[in-house]
């Protein structure tokens, strides 16, 4: 309505020539406000790369596990924790377990005290599989505090903790080290490149 009435005063004051500058000015402005809602709502930014996001390196989404030997655990902040830990969204705690056999209450009776209470527990064994008895026994025990319990092997154990970390869940990690670790020709590949990288000088 508005730029109506500017066109119909514009020919009443003899301005023909200026209402159809006028025009096309506004049929180019519109083209411009078109052209530019259309690119941002294209799925490519800049130059048309999509990009990928490894989450359990970021570090804003809590503590995660990126590594592990037999000798210990790194997390997400590159510190490298030696042997079994418990790991939390926001913190880690070194857990007194030499192995499977020592999984019992009394190892596990942290994970009940914890305020705010925890939903999950992931607990890591090791490279063995977990045996129905040892993961009874510890299912038993955490369904009287109303948590509800994986056992995994640390492999499986470190990525299911990671994926519901990253989810935002109340979960904690309970972690042995694994006492053999199977190479792929990535890790090969990888730790020849970080060698490499290490002894280069400027």
């Amino acid at each position: 309505m508005f730029i109506k009435m500017i066109v119909q005063t514009l020919k009443a004051g003899g301005f023909l020539k200026s209402c159809d500058v006028f025009l096309r000015s506004l049929a180019w402005c519109q083209r411009q406000a078109l052209s530019t809602s259309a690119a941002k709502l294209s799925a490519y930014e800049c130059d048309g790369k999509t990009k990928v996001t490894i989450f359990n390196t970021e570090v804003n989404l809590g503590l995660m596990i990126t590594g592990y030997s037999q000798f210990g655990f790194r997390l997400n902040n590159d510190m490298v924790l030696i042997g079994p830990i418990t790991v939390f969204p926001r913190s880690v705690l070194s857990w007194n377990v030499n192995s499977y056999d020592d999984i019992n209450e009394k190892s596990l009776a942290l994970f009940p005290t914890l305020e705010p209470k925890i939903d999950v527990l992931i607990i890591g064994i090791g490279d063995q599989n977990p045996t129905p008895s040892l993961s009874k026994r510890i299912i038993e025990f955490m369904k009287n505090y109303k948590i509800n319990v994986e056992v995994l092997r640390t492999e499986q154990a470190c990525a299911t903790f990671n994926f519901l970390n990253a989810e935002s869940r109340m979960v904690a990690c309970a972690l042995i080290p694994p006492l053999h670790i199977a190479y792929n020709e990535n890790d090969v590949l990888q730790t020849k490149l970080k060698q490499k990288q290490l002894y280069e000088t400027e």
